[in-house]
């Protein structure tokens, strides 16, 4: 492992032969005789790691670790001290320095200090990037956004697939967001610049199968070329909506090309490799549906090595309210009225609802919201809620809120609504509220 080091050396020929000894092992060498040059330049997002001394004038290796430290508290930094700075720098290292290293030393033991430091650095960095490109996806993607755990397990898994590329199997209900999670893998991937395709199965027709997947000729008197789905997403994405509605002709004649890995465009004179990143959504169990002789078992293990689950509304409740607002003010800025109110009967209905209809469901009552209609409740019989299931629909978001805010600790919930831990504990069971998952 290499990188890139900030030395800072106020002795000019030390410093001299600790470049030399570092560019020969492969580091980029960034060198400073006086700490508080060494600050300019360093930022959170820093690549490299600092290498100092502890004695020097002016700015010594310890006031210069830790104004680092206050810029990025992940920065790593090594001290290099005499013996008689000993204590100084396990102090040092307490304060959360990375490492010191005592004069004398060989370049070995440099030199692994350096690689442990950069390789630290590195992780580091890419989990602020995986992060970030979380709540990337979350901005471009709101349905993704909630603080729900199987949300969060979603976008992370969501974000590996993305890297590396891979195939994945999308799973769960009709209206879960499947396609918005096709499309925030293509957004976060190495394909982004290149096509998504989407190829919705159950509109597909057995006889024009091969035309419409290969190429061919388009219908018509004209008869020109047509490009098929998989040379249009070649080097991007192909996602096949709702796989499981493929005929048993059509899995296995897919699941040929997929062994075979390569396809012929209509009209060309050889084969083509196939550089496509699948993706895949069902609602059905596809490894029932193998085991049944329902579905191509071929097709079904080349789809499937990773299988993400899609979840439903009802398996991620917390994340509700943000959701609703969020498509009411959607609706709101569209049409150019003000949001209404969150009224009583909107919150029962929100926290009492069981959404089988999912994201579009609820997009469709923020959008009557919006435009002041409320859609008759059949599960209420056309009346507004009781006194008693406005107080509990009440009491659920007050609990959510004080969990929310204490990170999902208990404990401080209990006491920031003053509550003795059965009652609280009993009102969780109550209302199906759990505390990990408003762990931050």
């Amino acid at each position: 492992m290499t990188g890139l080091v900030r030395l800072v050396e106020d002795d000019e020929d030390l410093r001299a032969a600790q470049v030399q000894t570092l560019q020969m092992a492969g580091f980029a060498v960034e060198d400073f005789g006086l700490a508080t040059d060494a600050l300019a330049g360093v930022t959170r997002d820093y690549p490299g790691v600092v290498l100092s001394d502890v004695r020097m004038p002016g700015m010594d290796g310890l006031q210069l670790f830790q104004r680092l430290h206050t810029i990025d508290p992940d920065l790593p930094v090594i001290l290099l001290t005499g013996h008689g700075d000993v204590p100084m720098a396990v102090a040092a290292l307490k304060a959360g320095a990375y490492d010191f290293l005592t004069k004398p030393l060989g370049r070995d033991v440099l030199l692994a200090a350096l690689n442990r430091a950069a390789a630290a650095r590195a992780l580091v960095l890419e989990n602020r990037a995986l992060r970030q490109a979380s709540h990337d996806a979350s901005d471009s993607f709101p349905e993704l956004a909630g603080s729900s755990e199987v949300m969060q397990h979603l976008r992370a898994a969501l974000d590996r697939i993305a890297e590396a590329e891979g195939h994945a199997l999308l799973t769960g209900p009709d209206g879960a967001g499947k396609l918005t999670v096709a499309r925030a893998i293509h957004r976060q991937g190495p394909r982004r610049a290149r096509a998504f395709v989407h190829l919705a199965c159950d509109a597909l027709d057995d006889a024009r199968f091969d035309a419409d997947l290969l190429g061919g000729e388009a219908p018509g008197p004209r008869g020109t070329r047509q490009a098929g789905h998989l040379e249009r997403a070649q080097r991007g994405v192909l996602f096949l909506d709702r796989v499981d509605a493929l005929t048993s002709p059509m899995q296995a004649r897919l699941a040929a090309i997929l062994e075979a890995g390569e396809f012929w465009p209509a009209g060309a004179a050889a084969p083509r490799p196939m550089d496509v990143q699948l993706l895949a959504s069902t609602t059905a169990d596809l490894e029932q549906r193998v085991a049944d002789g329902q579905f191509d078992a071929r097709l079904f293990y080349r789809l499937s090595g990773t299988v993400l689950p899609v979840p439903s509304l009802a398996e991620r409740r917390e994340d509700i309210p943000g959701l609703y607002r969020h498509f009411l003010l959607a609706a709101c800025a569209r049409l150019d009225r003000p949001p209404p109110a969150m009224t009583g009967p909107v919150k029962s209905r929100l926290a009492a609802h069981g959404w089988p209809g999912n994201l579009p469901e609820l997009r469709g009552f923020a959008e009557s919201q919006a435009i002041g209609v409320t859609p008759f409740d059949a599960q209420s019989n056309g009346t507004a809620p009781g006194l008693s299931q406005l107080v509990a629909t009440y009491e659920a978001d007050l609990i959510r809120d004080a969990l929310r805010l204490s990170g999902g600790n208990a404990t401080a919930a209990m006491a920031r609504l003053q509550l003795p831990r059965k009652t609280f504990y009993d009102k969780l069971a109550r209302h199906g509220i759990r505390p990990t998952d408003f762990r931050r």
